[in-house]
């Protein structure tokens, strides 16, 4: 990932309402959900979640997928990973298996 891509996923992770659908879509996985069940598990307005929506998926943070009349949305692995790596790229002075969640960053 680059300083760029990483700055869009983590300027949409920087609004309540988007890191709050981001985190309940990490507890589903693959099976995801649709935006009517986000919209009321979070108490977020079917329009206001849809722009939210949008600004995860274009940090490459979600994936959707329609499934007949219904779009399920879903945590995206990769770009999860992608930039949880290039935040701890160089932490603990270059020895990242020291920044393990068990171990303690530095």
């Amino acid at each position: 990932m680059e300083l760029k891509e990483a700055a869009v996923a983590l300027s949409a992770l920087a609004q309540p309402s988007r890191l709050e659908v981001f985190r309940l879509l990490v507890t589903r996985g693959d099976d995801g959900l649709c935006a009517g069940d986000l919209s009321k598990q979070l108490g977020i307005p079917k329009p206001t979640l849809s722009f939210h929506l949008k600004e995860l998926s274009h940090a490459g943070l979600i994936n959707s997928e329609r499934q007949g009349r219904s779009i399920i949305y879903s945590l995206n692995v990769t770009g999860m990973s992608s930039l949880m790596s290039f935040l701890t790229e160089d932490c603990c002075q270059g020895k990242p298996e020291l920044c393990s969640p068990n171990q303690g960053c530095c």
